[in-house]
This record gives C-alpha cells, structure tokens and sequence, in this order.
C-alpha cells in the first residue's frame, strides 16, 4: 500500500504540566506567525488540522492542550497517530520542577486543575498521569528556571517566522548539587578541573567573569578536555540534525554551577559560533549558593 504523502502545513501540539508555561509559549508561538487555539477538544483536533492544511494562508499551526480535557489521557495517542501519518507534526512537553510549579500557583492563587487540596501531591499525580504523553513528545522543555520573557524568547528562537530551520543547540551550565537538568540530552560533568572557589580572589566572581575564565580555561586539563570533546561534538551534533531535532540540549556540570561549567559553557558558545551553529544558553545555578 502506498504511504500518504505528508502536507506541508507545520502543527504543533503543546502540552504539559500545568502551571508549566504553556499560555506564555503558545503566545509566543502567536508572536512568531502561528495560528493558535487552546484547550482544543482532542475529538476536533484532526478535523481542524485537515481545514488548516487546506487553507492557503495558513501555513503553521500551534494548538495548546493539556488535562483539562477530559478524554486527553485516554485519546491522545491515538489521535495523535493519525496526525503523524498525514502531517508534519511535532509535539513540545513543558515541565518544571515541584518547587517552581507551587511557587507559580501561589503566586496567582488558581487552583490546580486535579483539585487536590495538597498542591505537591496534584502535581505529582499530574506528572505520573502525563508520562506516557511526555515520552511521545518531539521536544521536552524544562522551565523551572525560565522566566516568561526567558520562556518566549527560546521558543521564538526556535520557531521563526518560517518555522524551525537549522537545530539549535542549547548549553546549559549547572551545580551537580541542585541535580541533573532532566531536559539534557548530553551531560558533561567538569569536577575534575581546578575549582576557582577554592582560590580567595576568584571565588566572589562567576564562571562568566573574565578572571574565572581565564583561570579555567588556560588550565592543561581544560585543554585536553577540549581537544578531545570538540571532535565528539562535531560528529554527533549532525547526526542529531539528520534525525530531524528542533534542538540539542547540552548539560555542563560542576559541584554548584557558579565557576567552572559557565566557564566551559561559555567557551563552547564561542566556538559554536565561529562553526555558525545556532546557540542557545543558560546558567542554571549561576546565582545559587557558591560551589
């Protein structure tokens, strides 16, 4: 039999957990010449993306939806296969941690859409619920630590007013001690190099600072490191490109994430762009408790 050729029209599905950003970056996806709806009843999806898919000035599309529909749990799996069989579809999971999603819901006083009276325990329920959804998504963005500008700024960066080019390449430093970024795909963990906080005139100065990075980077150590991950990276980021990613994202850790992974962070930024790879950063814990 043969296979349906797939349309051109660009559908974004967007989903998470709740509280997660997702009216933030489904507004930045509007920024960035989608046409958007929310909240959009999985039973109409298909019916929706077929009338898009022939409408000629519609060329990209952005749908929110999350567990305040009813049958999402249920149906979206399957509704999702059909989509894929016919459309160039990508879906994007926004997640955060247990601490930031509580802040968040303090902080605007609505309550959780489960309706827990113990907020930590809705969400947990919800990311149980949702991980079956999470393993099917394309991209999985973490935005604990993002606000919403940070937040709409990545995705336009990624979804231009074309839709995604070239893959970006996101570096993320941070402290072994405030955990494993959950979004990296690769993980490079730098505590074998010189520590700056042990050295009197560095430690109040950050790994982006040019005293700490001077430090770092002119060690032997750094070097050798360099010389043997450049080469690794130069394959692989390619090979991740072929595979159709949006973005890479890469985790450079040390003990608390203030001197040496920014340092190192920075350094990879630099060389990216001399190879004109597009580059995304974060210091995740730059500005937590020194390492």
């Amino acid at each position: 039999m043969k296979r349906q050729k797939k349309d051109q029209l660009l559908t974004i599905i967007l989903t998470g957990l709740s509280g997660a950003g997702k009216t933030v970056a489904l507004n930045a996806f509007e920024d960035s010449g989608f046409f958007c709806v929310d909240n959009l009843p999985l039973k109409l999806i298909e019916t929706f993306v077929n009338i898009s898919s022939k409408t000629p000035a519609i060329s990209k599309i952005a749908i929110g939806i999350d567990i305040r529909e009813k049958t999402f749990l249920t149906d979206f799996s399957d509704a999702i296969s059909v989509l894929r069989e016919k459309h160039k579809l990508e879906i994007i999971f926004l997640e955060a941690s247990d601490n930031a999603l509580i802040r968040r819901f303090k902080e605007t006083r609505r309550p959780h859409p489960l309706g827990h009276k113990d907020l930590r325990k809705a969400i947990q329920r919800e990311t149980k619920l949702l991980a079956s959804i999470r393993r099917e998504a394309n991209t999985v963005i973490d935005t604990s630590v993002l606000t919403p500008h940070q937040l709409r700024k990545f995705i336009t960066e990624l979804y231009l007013k074309k839709g995604p080019k070239k893959m970006t390449v996101s570096l993320v430093s941070f402290g072994y001690k405030f955990g494993v970024p959950p979004e990296a795909d690769l993980l490079f963990d730098v505590r074998f190099l010189p520590n700056p906080y042990f050295i009197e005139k560095l430690k109040p100065f950050p790994g982006t600072s040019a005293k700490v990075k001077k430090f770092v980077l002119s060690n032997n150590s750094t070097r050798e490191f360099f010389n043997k991950l450049y080469p690794l990276l130069n394959h692989i980021i390619p090979l991740y490109s072929q595979e159709g990613r949006s973005y890479l994202t890469i985790g450079i850790g040390c003990t608390g994430g203030r001197h040496r992974s920014p340092a190192i962070v920075q350094e990879i930024e630099s060389n990216f762009k001399k190879q004109k790879i597009k580059t995304t950063v974060t210091h995740r814990d730059i500005d937590r408790a020194s390492s």
